[in-house]
Formats: structure tokens, C-alpha cells, sequence
């Protein structure tokens, strides 16, 4: 458990994202696991929950095998921080929020509907600017924790086997953890399962809300208590409350999903979204973020001073007292 600890990856991994930002699709290991997991649901779809077991487990068997190879070939920092800079993806998340709110402001609606459906599943096609603002803010809330924070929780418990097995998750969850008819049943397994693995980062994050947004910290632990459970999600009602609060918006409001319409509950108590939002709601996230990197270097860093204290102690006293033997003989 100290050598986790210790393990900075994921904080270096977080800073080669925020440095580098994501590799061309063609080359991109998310992308890559996209295909494969694509061609393997191509094989062994059928409209039962055990065939969606059944097809987790082996979509996220070579990821774990990567990380573990990873760990061995280059050290567990390296592995983990190699594995994390494939998977953390908040660059990319905050320069495509902040390029719809430009939109918006410029009274782009046809451009800022085009991008927005790259961060949302839900059908914006005729979306107003309210509509977009509270999409975007919602995404950006949802996924500090899928594709930031969560990734660096798993890499400091799990190493990299862990942080990139997260990400295959994720990814699944993205693809068939859907409540349509094809994936109501083969989709269960890797919803539930990113449900789990997300559970705890999920809070974490909106623990850290209250440290990166302090003014706010008794609305945001009043609206997370109140609204979140009320969420689908166990995991996204807890952040975008948390968010809400922060901000001082109400999320939350009708989504269309195609033909079917879903009444999402009102998580917060202020205004509806604005385009200006979304700068604040990305400023939020980015403080979140490096709040988390900078938790992990400092753990990491006090950690090892503390066993480097403990071993040299250790190997005062023992040559003291091969010192004290020597002189009695």
C-alpha cells in the first residue's frame, strides 16, 4: 500500500495532458479500445445481461494485461503516468466547452448545436442557448470525474492496470451502457460496473468542490445531501449538485433523447444556465483538477520523506548499537 502512496503517475499523467492534449484519433489507445470493443460487441451481442458479462470481461482483460506488461517493462510511476496521459482527457473536455460557449456568445446557435453533441448524448438540434449552456455545464461537471479525477484515483489505488481497466469502463459505458432497447439488457454490466468504479471518485470530486469553492461550501453540501439521490445516476447527481451549488445555477430540466423525452429532477436552486457558465464551470473544474494532482504530489512527496526519515533512523540506531557491542567486547 506505501508504494501506491508514493506513486505520483497520476498527477504526471495529468500534467502530460494538460501539456500535450490528446493524440490524433488514429494513434490514440481510447480509440483504439473503441474498435476492438466495437468488433468484439459485433460478436457476442444478444439481448441478455449474462452476454453483456461476458463481453466487459473480455473487453477489459487487455487493458489490465497492458498495465500490468506497463509495470513491469517501465516501473509502477512511469506505467501509472503513462497510463493515466492516455486516459485523462480534461484538456480536451475544457477547449470544447469553452468553444461552444464562444459559439453561443457570437450567436453561433447551428455551430454550438454541431459541437455540443460530442460532449452529450441527449438530441440538440433544436436547442436554444439555455439549453446548450445547462448541456455543457452538466458534461463538464460529469466528466471531471469520468475523465479526470477518477483516473487519478484509480492510478494512485490500482496502478496502472487500474487507471487504464477505468478508462476501458468508461468507454464501454459510453458505448452500450445505454437504457435503449438493444442495451437495456447487454449494456447492464458495464453501466453498473462504471457506476462502481466511479462511486467514490465521484464524491471525492464533490468533496473537492467544497475545497476549490469554499464561499459556497455550505450550499453545495446542502444541495448534494437534497438533490443528488433524486439523479439516475448515483454518480453524476452528487457532482452536478455539487456544481449547481458552486456556480450558483440550476441544472437538471428536460433532455431528448431521439423520440423519447426524460424529466431530469432540478438540482439547485439558481438561475438556468447562461454561456457565461460555462467559463466559470470550466475555472471550476480546472481548479478541481489541479486540487487533486496537487494532493497526490504532496501525499507522494511526504510519504517518501517520511520513509527516507525512518530508514535513516533505522540505520542510526542499528549502527549505534553494532558501536555500543563492539566497545563492550
Amino acid at each position: 500500500m506505501a508504494e501506491r502512496v508514493l506513486n505520483p503517475g497520476a498527477a504526471l499523467g495529468y500534467l502530460v495532458d494538460q501539456l500535450v492534449g490528446e493524440p490524433p484519433a488514429a494513434i490514440h489507445p481510447v480509440a483504439a479500445f473503441g474498435r476492438y470493443a466495437g468488433a468484439l460487441e459485433h460478436r457476442l451481442y444478444s439481448d441478455r445481461r449474462s452476454a453483456g458479462v461476458w463481453f466487459v470481461a473480455l473487453a477489459v482483460a487487455p487493458p489490465a494485461a497492458v498495465g500490468l506488461v506497463l509495470r513491469r517493462a517501465v516501473g509502477a510511476t512511469a506505467a501509472v503516468a503513462i497510463g493515466s496521459a492516455a486516459s485523462i482527457a480534461g484538456k480536451m473536455l475544457t477547449a470544447e466547452a469553452l468553444a461552444i460557449a464562444a459559439d453561443l456568445e457570437h450567436g453561433d446557435l447551428d455551430r454550438a448545436r454541431h459541437r455540443v453533441v460530442g460532449l452529450v448524448g441527449r438530441d440538440m438540434a433544436a436547442a436554444d442557448s439555455g439549453e446548450i449552456s445547462r448541456a455543457v455545464v452538466e458534461s463538464v461537471a460529469e466528466n471531471t470525474v469520468d475523465a479526470v479525477t477518477a483516473s487519478m484515483f484509480w492510478g494512485v489505488v490500482a496502478g496502472a492496470p487500474g487507471v487504464l481497466v477505468h478508462r476501458a469502463v468508461n468507454t464501454l459505458d459510453a458505448m452500450v451502457g445505454h437504457r435503449s432497447t438493444r442495451y437495456r439488457n447487454f449494456g447492464w454490466a458495464a453501466a453498473r460496473l462504471d457506476d462502481a468504479l466511479n462511486y467514490v471518485p465521484a464524491r471525492l470530486t464533490a468533496l473537492a468542490v467544497l475545497v476549490a469553492a469554499p464561499k459556497r461550501g455550505r450550499a453545495v453540501l446542502s444541495t448534494v445531501v437534497r438533490d443528488a439521490g433524486a439523479h439516475p445516476s448515483p454518480n453524476a447527481g452528487v457532482v452536478e449538485a455539487a456544481f449547481a451549488a458552486s456556480l450558483g445555477v440550476r441544472l437538471g430540466g428536460v433532455n431528448r433523447y431521439g423520440t423519447r423525452i426524460e424529466r431530469r429532477p432540478r438540482l439547485g436552486d439558481g438561475r438556468d444556465p447562461a454561456p457565461a457558465d460555462i467559463a466559470d464551470a470550466v475555472a471550476l473544474a480546472r481548479r478541481i483538477d489541479g486540487l487533486v494532482a496537487s494532493t497526490i504530489v504532496a501525499v507522494s512527496l511526504v510519504t517518501y520523506l517520511s520513509r527516507a526519515t525512518g530508514t535513516r533512523r533505522r540505520r542510526f540506531v542499528r549502527r549505534r548499537g553494532y558501536t555500543a557491542a563492539s566497545s563492550s567486547s
